[in-house]
């Protein structure tokens, strides 16, 4: 039971595979969260889409679930920190409220024959230059290219002026404020591929390049401030949303990176791993994206934080499909006990690219696929084999970042579902060859949403107090079998190169 004087921030963190609602107090500890898993549609191969409604209805029900649960009342919620999956995107109608289509995931491959037009017809490198991404399906820009084309065909008397376009942050702010605020930020709106990355603003030339209006696109705003207030009926008052970021930036916060070089890696339904590179843009000469971390109004001007960013989309995904898609298993926990029931994969090779695959290879017509399969393997090596997947693609992207920085990376940080097994984190550390470092509490996303909020609103004033509340959990040295993994991995990188031509 709370009392009047106790405090408290709302993070939300609206993941690809679900909604979660977690309280915060005021030592920045958790003190009770409720989440729902996300269905997914997949109306073609290589398709995904979301509901938005119901993103927006799970998201209203685990608030009133959180309170519920620990007895808390929304009157003693000083903010709200939003952090998102980032470049699914939509259209809703700001009259009926509606969506106009499903959302289009961030995973979804329908844009490729678009993206190999863009780059037939040289834009490639313009686009690169102008976003700091390389041109690829997974960002936002050819998705609300389409839907806004499949409007105009499927539905031709819509009102386009009467259209809002935007992420899933900007939807979800857009609902929780009563339709009053559309709007979104720097983190998430660098990965639209439609905000130039030196101006901090959307680029008209992009806009044009993808016939996307400006008028439909929300305000760009800065991470750290006031977006808002919350329609004052959904929780019996008014309170202010006071951070907006993309989920990984917002891990990149929680873990303390506010500085270059520091980094971090998410293991979510993908990998993400994230180095801070400061207040000035770095370019990678490795297959990696230019992001902003972060923004904020500081002395009267805009300033932003950027960061290099290796984004690998099928991660704790692959996992999700030996339970759900193949039936190899009954839960995502048991993966970790059969991996060690056997002590290698018999030769066997998964690669992880159910989406295709992202950074360092960028291919989007690479599949996923078991390689090295004989008659002695079994559904255990099929597992350590996925695992041993992810820790691998992983290291491609540390190889990449190790050689854009010049400075090899001494230890990882890392956080999100999949870092909860034990067996995949000892076989990074041994992949790796260096320690990794997983946190007490791993939903580093909602966290860092949580701090940026309370840190707005004044609720704390020391950011480096904060972060070092956070508790490791454990450390993963390489051990014994370190020379046996990396081994592994040069098999494997023949295995992927495989699946990147599987089609000729």
């Amino acid at each position: 039971m709370s009392t009047d004087t106790e405090k408290y921030v709302l993070a939300l963190d609206l993941g690809t595979t679900g909604n979660r609602a977690i309280l915060f107090n005021s030592q920045g500890a958790s003190v009770g969260q409720a989440y729902k898993e996300l269905r997914q549609y997949y109306p073609h191969p290589g398709w995904l889409e979301h509901d938005a409604e119901e993103i927006w209805e799970d998201t209203y029900a685990m608030i009133e679930r959180v309170f519920r649960d620990t007895d808390i009342s929304p009157s003693n919620v000083q903010a709200i920190g939003l952090t998102v999956q980032r470049e699914t995107c939509l259209l809703w109608d700001k009259t009926t409220g509606k969506p106009l289509h499903k959302a289009i995931v961030w995973q979804d491959r329908r844009t490729a024959p678009l993206i190999r037009e863009l780059t037939a017809k040289g834009e490639a490198e313009k686009i690169q230059t102008r976003t700091g991404l390389v041109l690829d399906a997974y960002f936002s820009a050819t998705k609300l290219s389409w839907v806004l084309d499949w409007v105009k065909k499927e539905q031709p008397n819509v009102d386009l002026s009467n259209v809002l376009a935007g992420t899933v942050d900007t939807w979800v702010l857009w609902k929780l404020t009563g339709g009053q605020v559309h709007a979104t930020d720097h983190s998430n709106a660098s990965r639209t591929m439609l905000m130039n990355i030196e101006s901090l603003d959307w680029d008209q030339e992009l806009l044009d390049l993808f016939k996307i209006p400006r008028e439909m696109m929300p305000e760009i705003k800065p991470s750290f401030g006031i977006f808002g207030k919350t329609e004052p009926a959904l929780l019996g008052l008014p309170i202010p949303v006071a951070t907006v970021l993309g989920d990984q930036q917002a891990a990149l916060f929680a873990h303390g990176c506010d500085r270059p070089g520091m980094l971090k890696c998410t293991y979510g339904t993908g990998s993400f791993l994230i180095a801070n590179t400061g207040d000035s843009l770095t370019k990678s000469q490795n297959q990696l994206l230019s992001t902003i971390g972060w923004s904020k109004q500081a002395n009267g001007s805009l300033k932003g934080t950027y960061a290099l960013e290796g984004a690998m989309f099928t991660a704790g995904a692959c996992i999700q499909w030996l339970r759900d898609g193949i039936k190899l298993i009954d839960s995502a926990a048991e993966t970790e006990h059969l991996a060690t029931q056997v002590d290698s994969t018999n030769g066997a090779y998964f690669v992880p690219a159910l989406s295709g695959l992202g950074a360092p290879h960028w291919d989007m017509d690479a599949r996923g696929a078991f390689l090295g399969i004989t008659g002695g393997v079994k559904r255990e090596h099929m597992v350590r084999a996925v695992l041993e997947s992810i820790a691998f693609q992983v290291k491609e992207v540390v190889d990449a970042m190790n050689r854009d920085s010049g400075t090899p990376m001494v230890s990882l940080k890392v956080d999100g579902g999949a870092s909860q097994n034990n067996f995949l984190m000892q076989f990074q550390a041994d992949v790796l060859g260096i320690p990794v470092e997983r946190p007490k509490f791993i939903d580093a996303t909602a966290q860092g949403a949580a701090f940026g909020a309370g840190l707005t609103v004044g609720l704390w004033d020391d950011y480096y107090k904060l972060v070092s509340n956070s508790k490791v959990g454990r450390v993963f040295e390489p051990g014994e079998n370190a020379a046996k993994a990396q081994e592994s991995f040069v098999t494997w990188q023949k295995a992927v190169s495989r699946a990147k031509n599987w089609i000729e």
